[in-house]
């Protein structure tokens, strides 16, 4: 795999500046995206275009930018066949010699009509800004945060917000648990009581059956016998893990497998974050049933997706990552709409016309005070499921 990548990364910089050349010598009206990456080419090349670290040694922190990069080509290589007309900028948003608002700048002064964004938490609200500044769309792909957006129709979020997250984790256990008994174990902290905010806040406002959440906060080293205490043996329980922390998922987990083994009736309710968590298919876990939610699941059973694994194990002896996949969807789906609805696009958001491996709920969000439009957030989520090592979705 670093092999693949040492090589690509050496291709990658040669087709920037193919692509320079073409765009110079195209005088045909087209559409104009910049497609903005952390791929860190300072880092590992030298002015003079020496890579500088060993042969086969790739830094982790270059991967998922350069995955993304990966499907945005290979959705551009469909588009190509496909004749249409779109001109792509791509950006190192962690070049060495020019600042990401120098970029920005450089995007406006090639009228740019729309921008796709693998960013930083940090860098969300210089996106979103750019995109009101220019009144064109700014495409937020990975990073769960408006960073304070207001009154700006241009500004998309792929990935929903905790608030969207924990809207959709209640629903989720109205519909299928709210008979049972609700446990949420979490430990103190800052965006803790925010989750429980955000739960409480949408319990106000339900028109279903409003949940009897009963939390109960657990020290650093708590124990199987810490949480027997609170389950009831006679009904089913659903324990919900209360925080991000992936350390404190993890645990509660693993402990909880402990109890199950003696036949306790429950199940777990997990954060957004648990996606990233791998060791669910474990042995110790058997008989568990971990839930939790995401925006980006992919059985990879489409045709679109055999044919993109079909590629990578061809062409790269690699199977391709959740972030090459997330790349090919926005190319292509955000180009489409683009080509299709022009400058009228942020009224068409919501259109399923071009959504390739899953489904979009782009949506409006309306400040509470004001009730006028902050910016649009998809809010579509999938709810997967592990159980005895295998991960299926279940809504």
């Amino acid at each position: 795999m670093k092999k693949h990548y040492f090589f690509y990364l050496v291709t990658l910089i040669i087709s920037f500046s193919l692509s320079v050349k073409s765009h110079a010598q195209i005088s045909v009206k087209k559409h104009k995206i910049a497609v903005f990456s952390p791929l860190y080419l300072d880092t590992a090349f030298s002015s003079s275009g020496e890579y500088k670290f060993a042969k086969y040694e790739f830094p982790k922190e270059i991967n998922p930018g350069i995955e993304f990069y990966e499907g945005i080509q290979i959705a551009l290589d469909s588009l190509n066949v496909e004749k249409a007309p779109l001109e792509i900028f791509i950006y190192d948003s962690r070049s060495g010699s020019l600042t990401l608002e120098e970029q920005l700048l450089k995007t406006e002064k090639d009228s740019v009509e729309m921008i796709i964004a693998y960013c930083s938490g940090s860098e969300v609200k210089t996106f979103a800004d750019a995109g009101l500044k220019n009144n064109i769309p700014v495409i937020n792909v990975n990073i769960p945060n408006e960073a304070g957006a207001t009154s700006n129709p241009y500004f998309v979020l792929l990935n929903p917000t905790l608030r969207t997250q924990c809207e959709g984790i209640y629903k989720h256990i109205q519909k299928y648990y709210s008979l049972d008994q609700l446990i949420v174990f979490r430990k103190k902290g800052v965006l803790e009581d925010r989750i429980k905010m955000y739960f409480d806040d949408y319990a106000k406002n339900t028109l279903s059956t409003r949940l009897p959440l009963k939390y109960i906060d657990l020290n650093e080293n708590f124990s199987p016998a810490d949480l027997l205490k609170h389950l009831d043996t006679t009904q089913f329980n659903l324990c919900i893990a209360g925080s991000l922390d992936e350390n404190f998922g993890k645990k509660l987990a693993t402990q909880l497998a402990i109890l199950k083994k003696q036949n306790y009736p429950f199940s777990i309710m997990g954060m957004p974050t648990w996606d990233g968590i791998k060791d669910f298919k474990k042995p110790e876990y058997k008989g568990l049933e971990i839930i939790y939610s995401t925006p980006f699941y992919n059985p990879r059973t489409d045709t679109v997706s055999k044919k993109i694994i079909n590629y990578f194990n061809k062409a790269m002896y690699a199977r391709p990552s959740d972030m090459v996949m997330r790349g090919f969807e926005t190319m292509w789906r955000f180009s489409k709409l683009l080509l299709k609805y022009k400058t009228d696009i942020a009224s068409n958001l919501s259109h399923k016309d071009f959504d390739v491996f899953r489904e979009y709920d782009i949506q409006p969000v309306l400040n509470r005070q004001t009730m006028m439009l902050d910016y649009f957030e998809n809010k579509k989520l999938f709810f997967l499921k592990w159980q005895d090592g295998v991960l299926k979705g279940v809504y």
